[in-house]
């Protein structure tokens, strides 16, 4: 088994965008929803993956505010399909220690979706192996906006000054507060683009595109992707080494 160590290039954060689901099920002449629930086994088999090669945070792209658009009859299974994986497979990753945390906009979630959600994250919060963070009717454009009015409450009741509005400030104001920037963010199914996925905290993050479905992405895929990123150069602006 692949372990980073701490003397390679610094990895603690892995975002993914799980893309492909439908795609996968069409193939196979199955049902999308069928597809979602092949998706949803694979979360475990990344998860627990990760925690194994050390990695400390994890944020999973499940479900975005413009999915919402999506027909009647797709959104209501897969809000039954997240129902279900609440219950099971992630009261099974809080036994092996691992912190979940959502976020998104829980208020277009139903209540007792959110209920679930808010018990798993108080059950979960001094678990310390492995931060699973999952992002749920999140859109960052959101998050961004969300985050201005904020600082812009905290600024109109005198609470701070101009002068103190930060990156480091602002970056507290996002539901990703504590959570380091991703140094990794991984697409599935060979689309090239970010879909409203993490726009400030991806600013430095190192991108990794495959053509692999979601439903068919493992533990030796992982891997090597990691063990690719060990071999780029992170320079955050400044001159490449000589």
């Amino acid at each position: 088994m692949f372990v980073l160590s701490s003397e390679e290039n610094k990895l603690e954060h892995i975002a993914i965008i799980m893309d492909g689901n439908g795609r996968w099920a069409k193939k196979r002449g199955l049902p999308r929803t069928l597809g979602h629930r092949k998706g949803a086994e694979v979360v475990k088999e990344i998860c627990q993956a990760a925690e194994k090669a050390g990695i400390k945070y994890l944020t999973l792209y499940a479900f975005s505010t413009e999915n919402w658009k999506r027909s009647a009859e797709e959104v209501n299974a897969l809000m039954d399909l997240l129902r279900q994986y609440l219950k099971s497979d992630l009261k099974e990753l809080q036994d092996h220690g691992v912190c979940i945390r959502f976020i998104g906009e829980r208020h277009m979630l139903a209540p007792d979706i959110v209920e679930s959600m808010a018990k798993l994250e108080e059950e979960t919060a001094q678990n310390d192996k492995m931060t699973l963070c999952v992002a749920l009717s999140y859109g960052s454009r959101q998050e961004i906006v969300h985050a201005a009015r904020r600082v812009a409450e905290l600024a109109k009741r005198g609470d701070i000054n101009i002068e103190d509005i930060d990156e480091k400030l602002f970056s507290d104001m996002l539901y990703t507060q504590g959570i380091p920037d991703p140094d990794i963010l991984i697409r599935t199914s060979g689309e090239q683009r970010i879909s409203n996925y993490l726009l400030w905290q991806l600013a430095y993050t190192e991108f990794f595109f495959t053509d692999t479905l979601w439903p068919d992405f493992n533990e030796k895929l992982l891997l090597e992707i990691i063990d690719s990123y060990k071999s780029r150069e992170r320079r955050y602006g400044k001159v490449k080494a000589q």
